[in-house]
This record gives C-alpha cells, structure tokens and sequence, in this order.
C-alpha cells in the first residue's frame, strides 16, 4: 500500500505494523544518468518488496533530496545538511510509527545517507516509538558477482535506470562520462579520502564506464536487491522489539 496513492480510511483498515520509507537524492550521475537515480532505485525496491512480500506492507513516499553537498559543483544537484536530513527522516518514522507502523526499513540508494541514517534509527529505536533499520541496496549485493564495481554513475547504477526508466539514459553520451570519469572514488592515502568535492577527482560527474552495464544487468540487481529486503522484512516482522533494560 502506497500511502500517496491511497485514501486515509483505507490506510486506517490497514492490518500491518510494517513499513517502508524510501530516501535517495537529486544530485549528478554524469552527463548521461538522471539526478534523481539513488531515489529511482530505492523508490522501485521498496515498491518491488512490498508487492512481493507475503503480507501487508506500508510505502511511504520517498525522501528526494539528501547528504550531497559533495556534488555541490555539478548544476542541479541538491542537499541539505545533516541536522536537516536526520530531523526530516526521524520526524517521518515518528508518523509512521504514530499510526502503528513500528517496524520500518529505510531503504537507502544513496551513500551519502547511510551514516545520517544509522544514527536516526537508532535514535528511535532506543528513544522513539519505532523499530527502524537503514538498509541500502547496493550494500546488501556482492558486486563480484556481476561483473562490475558500483562506482557512481557507473554501470551498476545506469544498468539500474535502463531497467526502469530507459528514456532517461543517455547511451549516445557514454563515451564522454567513461573520458571524463574519476580512477576511483575519491582521493585516498593510507586510508583517508582527501578528496571533499566529487569535482576534485571526476570531471564528468561520475565514476566507471556506464557502458559497461546494461538493462539485463539492471534487471539482475533489482531482483537480488528485492529478494534480499523481502528476507529482511520477515526478520523485521518477527523480532522481538524489547529493549534491553538500561543501567
């Protein structure tokens, strides 16, 4: 059930504490891939999970903007703090658990959330009224077995677009986001990034050759991905959610 698609005395009759709260961002993937592609692929799992899990699951619209202020350079890309995303999302699973809706998962397309995230959710998990978990979708795959790194804008995340929304792939601007693409993700010595900025190592915005990938690809990684929160919602909904007694 899509509470945006739905009206609020069906959601009242509603039999489910589970829910679902997609978060991505609006930020640059190259010169070829849409700015809002980490929302695309959360907003598609979450939809995909829910009509496949054996059960009742609410989905809640998706949080658009995010942690992006790296891609600050690129024109169209937006962010906002992380006071303001921990605020926005912790005040949505506090309406959503308000309804019965206490188990949650966030799920994540966008990497610059994930530690905004954890933290949010385990604040209202310990604090709040809810029971809520950050999961992020390309952290729950093993991308060895695909043939292809991650990157940003690169062939995993474009495979994932062309699956879903191929009008909004520009194949023919390929050759100028593998020319213009970053070594690797970031600037790193001894293990720091000393990179701040996406500008400071990628020219065209993205890393790795999206060429590399295709819509079959990105058929691969959304079913994985939503076979994978489809186990995770059974976890979710048979756990025990008392808390450990504070000393």
């Amino acid at each position: 059930m899509h509470l945006s698609e739905t009206t609020w005395t069906d959601a009242d009759a509603a039999e489910t504490d589970l829910a679902l709260l997609p978060t991505g961002s609006t930020e640059q993937h190259g010169p070829h891939a849409p700015m809002g592609t980490d929302a695309l692929s959360a907003e598609t799992i979450a939809a995909d999970a829910a009509d496949a899990y054996d059960g009742e699951v609410v989905v809640a619209p998706p949080v658009n903007v995010g942690i992006s202020e790296e891609h600050r350079h690129f024109t169209g890309s937006l962010w906002v703090s992380e006071d303001t995303f921990r605020s926005y999302v912790g005040e949505t699973l506090e309406s959503l658990a308000s309804h019965g809706w206490e188990r949650i998962v966030v799920v994540n397309g966008h990497g610059g959330n994930t530690d905004a995230l954890r933290e949010v959710c385990g604040a209202i998990t310990r604090d709040g009224d809810a029971y809520a978990v950050p999961w992020t979708w390309f952290d729950a795959l093993e991308f060895d077995g695909y043939g292809v790194e991650l990157g940003h804008g690169g062939p995993a995340e474009t495979a994932v677009v062309e699956a879903v929304r191929p009008d909004l792939v520009h194949e023919d601007r390929f050759g100028d986001a593998a020319a213009g693409a970053g070594d690797g993700f970031g600037q790193f010595h001894r293990g720091t990034n000393l990179a701040y900025d996406f500008a400071e190592f990628s020219d065209s915005g993205n890393v790795g050759d999206p060429g590399d990938g295709d819509a079959e690809l990105g058929e691969r990684l959304l079913a994985d991905a939503t076979a994978a929160l489809v186990d995770l919602l059974g976890t979710i909904a048979d756990r025990d959610l008392s808390r450990p007694v504070h000393r």
